[in-house]
């Protein structure tokens, strides 16, 4: 009893950018804006997809998710990042990381299938264009949108549980700036080799499995733009689902560097700056590549605009 309240009772204190301490007000004026740019081009994409009629289609509905997914994935780290920048003592509770990890899993997890559902709608637009409306409905797009939500809540309820019923170390110093996995076990008395299982189990189910969906819709889309005659055909082809290649390399490049590797490979501060890139930079970079490039969004954004209705409807 007396180690469990012990457990509970001591906090874990960040170390990721302690080597950076000279340059952390700096990070702070840099990572500040870039937030609140993001948080306001998700807001922007998420209203006018719900206030434009002719954004009511499988492929937006998907892009919504995606931005809401983001905006909530975000504030799970980054708020919390921010206020460690100013602070001398970068501490969080045990039940705090706790439930940091939870719902950075969830929305992680949750994310990575998600990526896998849109290109299942890239593909069977470009694969089966005639068939589209009859095989994506609204009823496939809310049961793919519930499976992803699903399968990062089976991760996330696993994992958590599993990570925070170790016996800890004293010293609890994260060299990392959120509760991850594997700077989290670190610090737990047995975790040489339950690490690697938890690591690689985690890649292999949630990296692994989308991403081989993943590959298998984009053969077929790159086998039927082959098919077509014209440059032109091609060209409009592959650019509808560009974007979302774009933004799928960039998530598993990521997401397999860190948890797709040997656990003797493990470096904290090439975790903690691939970390930066896929909690900051990635979700400002997917509304700007996924959607504001995206010629229909730009379209009813700039309507909006002039008739001035995007707010009224929004705060009415």
């Amino acid at each position: 009893m007396g180690n469990n309240n012990q457990t509970l009772g001591a906090d874990f204190v960040f170390l990721g950018f302690s080597s950076l301490a000279e340059l952390q007000k700096l990070l702070l004026v840099v990572f500040l804006p870039l937030y609140l740019v993001t948080l306001s081009m998700n807001a922007a994409i998420m209203a006018i997809i719900c206030v434009d009629r002719s954004l009511h289609t499988p492929m937006y509905f998907f892009l919504g998710v995606l931005s809401f997914s983001e905006t909530c994935y975000t504030f799970v780290i980054v708020p919390k990042m921010l206020v460690d920048l100013t602070a001398q003592r970068k501490t969080i509770s045990f039940l705090g990381c706790a439930v940091q990890m939870y719902f950075f899993l969830f929305l992680g997890c949750s994310h990575s299938f998600l990526l896998a559902a849109m290109g299942y709608d890239r593909c069977v637009a470009i694969c089966h264009p005639l068939h589209y409306n009859s095989m994506v409905t609204w009823r496939a797009c809310a049961q793919l949108v519930a499976a992803s939500a699903l399968s990062g809540l089976l991760v996330a309820q696993v994992v958590t549980p599993l990570i925070f019923s170790l016996p800890f170390q004293a010293s609890r110093g994260l060299n990392h700036f959120f509760c991850d996995i594997s700077p989290v076990l670190r610090v737990a008395f047995t975790h040489t080799n339950l690490s690697e299982a938890i690591i690689f189990a985690l890649g292999i189910s949630v990296l692994t499995i989308p991403l081989v969906l993943l590959l298998v819709s984009y053969l077929f889309i790159f086998l039927a733009i082959l098919q077509i005659p014209s440059a032109t055909g091609r060209q409009k082809a592959f650019s509808t689902c560009s974007a979302h290649l774009i933004v799928v390399v960039v998530h598993y490049g990521c997401a397999s560097f860190i948890y797709l590797r040997p656990d003797a490979r493990y470096s904290s501060d090439q975790d903690a700056l691939i970390s930066v890139t896929y909690t900051i930079l990635t979700p400002l970079l997917n509304p700007m590549i996924y959607s504001l490039r995206n010629k229909d969004v730009k379209t009813a954004l700039q309507k909006a605009v002039r008739k001035n209705t995007l707010f009224q409807k929004v705060f009415q």
